[in-house]
């Protein structure tokens, strides 16, 4: 099979971020499906144009012997607030259509695009009327919801426009495929989606690299060099940005001072990060370490090494619809959870027994609820890191998932 994968995002080559389709057309590859994916030349959190770009309104890039990235246009103003986000989507719509038509000339036999960005639906319809060929639309995250919740939307006239776009791209995806089963709900119930239309294939574990990290990581080691000595390290992996909200965690850092050993850290990049950093400084918070951005691969010794792994995200109810990437490359690296996130998140963490719900942005609960672990002890914090390995390995092994995607695609 050749499958034409619309992603505004996917990820360079050692590139930190979501990575869930960088994993799954590896797995494709090692099932010997090629996959051509049509991206974006701006890195969705950076903002940022690599140099061999510059000049050029598309760049053809042979990652694997199965996998070619087309990467097109996207505007420079993208990270200029909302205007030029919106008008990065806009040039990404335009120019991945462009690449689509006369760059992208082989026959495929299906067509998937993930959102957000919403827009690129438009794409992958446009390309599936010329090319013959049924596409399926990926929902990673509700939109316009969550734009509207987080502030990032609120002009009355886009808003209304957001859902009847929404509603034009449903109305003509072949499929739509969800990654929560609260999305689903949404669909059926508010959207009046066909539940039949709808597939269900989630985030996953990616245990490849957690069991690379594990068979290669001195921990003693790794920690020594990061002053992680003698600390009980909170990790955050992730984007820095509106709707993470981490400011949450300097203010419960704030409240814990007074546990020398508690340390938070704090690994990605996003346009709140330097808002972030200077804060810290202000506040004089020796307990909060910010480090860069690292390849999907490191990341992993950062996790692994990590006594607790935090998945944080703005308190609103779209939220309570998303599973984070993060949360499952935590399970896979055996480390206890500490969800700031309610909804299915929290029912996850819960039902596995593998972490503990934190009210988001109340750091009077989260100090509480670290408080609470520092009297449990090491014993049950790897009883409970156990817990979500064995959960994650049952229900979100990415290999699984990769060939079940396969066989649903096949299907159509």
């Amino acid at each position: 099979m050749h499958i034409l994968l619309i992603h505004q995002y996917y990820l360079e080559k050692g590139d930190s971020g979501g990575s869930r389709f960088n994993e799954m057309t590896k797995a494709w590859e090692a099932e010997g499906h090629k996959t051509t994916v049509l991206a974006g030349m701006v890195h969705h959190l950076s903002g940022k144009k690599l140099p061999r770009y510059k000049g050029k309104y598309t760049y053809v890039d042979q990652y694997s012997p199965l996998i070619k990235v087309i990467r097109s246009h996207v505007s420079e103003s993208y990270s200029a607030g909302f205007t030029g986000r919106f008008w990065g989507y806009i040039s990404f719509v335009i120019s991945s259509i462009y690449a689509g038509i006369f760059v992208a000339k082989e026959k495929y036999d299906v067509i998937i695009v993930t959102s957000p960005p919403l827009f690129v639906g438009f794409t992958a319809w446009v390309l599936s009327v010329i090319k013959r060929r049924p596409f399926v639309f990926e929902i990673r995250d509700l939109w316009p919801e969550s734009a509207i919740d987080t502030g990032v939307l609120n002009n009355k006239f886009i808003i209304w426009a957001a859902y009847k776009f929404e509603k034009f791209i449903y109305n003509r995806a072949t499929k739509i495929n969800v990654l929560t089963t609260a999305f689903r709900d949404k669909l059926i119930q508010d959207k009046g989606i066909a539940p039949e239309k709808i597939m269900y294939i989630p985030n996953a574990a990616d245990f490849e690299h957690s069991d690379h990290a594990l068979a290669t990581l001195d921990v003693a080691a790794f920690r020594k060099k990061l002053g992680w000595e003698d600390k009980v390290v909170i990790t955050y992996v992730g984007a820095h940005g509106v709707a993470n909200h981490l400011i949450q965690v300097l203010d419960t850092a704030e409240r814990i001072k007074d546990r020398k050993e508690v340390l938070f850290v704090l690994i990605g990049e996003g346009m709140e990060r330097n808002k972030l950093m200077e804060d810290a400084r202000k506040r004089n918070l020796t307990n909060v370490q910010f480090l860069e951005a690292a390849p999907k691969p490191d990341i992993f010794y950062y996790i692994m090494a990590s006594d607790f792994g935090a998945s944080v995200l703005k308190k609103v109810d779209t939220f309570k619809t998303v599973l984070s990437n993060k949360t499952f490359d935590y399970m896979s690296c055996k480390i206890p959870i500490m969800m700031l996130i309610d909804g299915v998140s929290r029912a996850l963490v819960e039902e596995a027994k593998c972490g503990i719900y934190v009210e988001p942005e109340n750091p009077a609960d989260y100090e509480a609820k670290i408080r609470h672990y520092l009297t449990l002890g090491k014993e049950e914090w790897k009883k409970q890191g156990e817990a979500g390995f064995l959960y994650a390995k049952s229900h979100f092994d990415r290999q699984v998932l990769a060939r079940k995607y396969l066989q649903l695609l096949s299907e159509l």
